[in-house]
């Protein structure tokens, strides 16, 4: 699908209102209910995880938009944080994110989450917040972000997932059509691409149309 990503990396409309929205909590939680039934809460709360990791750890954030897991952080952490996305207008406002936040360590690079410019194992955790649905490929996409971490590093993150009734189906479609979504997959598919990776302790599970999962590559990949 390069109409699609090409769409994410160039459209300023596109990218501009999907951040807002994502950024925005009341919100969120408001249309979150309404449209895909799922608690924005709950991945509000995921995302102050990245505030409890370790100082030195590696982490990489794709796509990162304009920076929604970036409230998770603390300015007083230790960390190489790499934020990476494809569109260079999300990636302003990233930029722009960080530095309200008073976060000034963060790294950001351009780049297609298919073909990352990192390599093998150079991250302890891949964070994927609300990306994964947007891929053209999002198997390719989660065993490129499996490539990057190293033995034991852990891949977690959200996705909007199909299957979750007929009001979110119907979203997901509308969606597609828009040109905003790729062809995401259910919870089973999404299962599939983590085993595939080489990611082993899977946690997946839906919460309305909101898929959370987590696991660790394989030792032995």
């Amino acid at each position: 699908m390069p109409d699609l990503r090409e769409r994410w990396r160039t459209g300023w409309l596109e990218a501009t209102v999907y951040d807002s929205v994502i950024e925005r909590e009341l919100f969120a939680r408001l249309l979150g209910r309404l449209v895909w039934g799922i608690d924005a809460g709950a991945f509000f709360r995921e995302l102050s995880r990245l505030g409890d990791e370790p100082d030195g750890t590696a982490i990489l954030d794709v796509p990162c938009g304009g920076g929604v897991a970036f409230r998770g952080l603390r300015p007083e952490q230790h960390l190489r944080y790499v934020a990476a996305d494809l569109s260079p207008v999300m990636l302003e406002r990233g930029g722009a994110e960080a530095k309200r936040r008073g976060i000034d360590w963060i790294e950001f690079a351009e780049a297609d989450v298919e073909a990352l410019p990192f390599d093998d194992a150079t991250f302890d955790l891949c964070v994927t917040y609300t990306g994964l649905h947007c891929f053209p490929d999002p198997a390719r996409a989660v065993g490129e972000m499996a490539r990057v971490l190293r033995p034991g590093g852990e891949l977690r993150g959200t996705a909007v997932l199909t299957g979750a009734g007929l009001r979110q189906d119907a979203a997901v479609r509308m969606m597609r059509l828009a040109g905003l979504f790729g062809p995401s997959g259910t919870l089973a598919e999404l299962k599939s691409w983590l085993a595939a990776a080489g990611v082993a302790e899977v946690s997946a599970q839906r919460d309305g149309a909101l898929g959370y999962f987590s696991g660790r590559r394989d030792d032995s990949a």
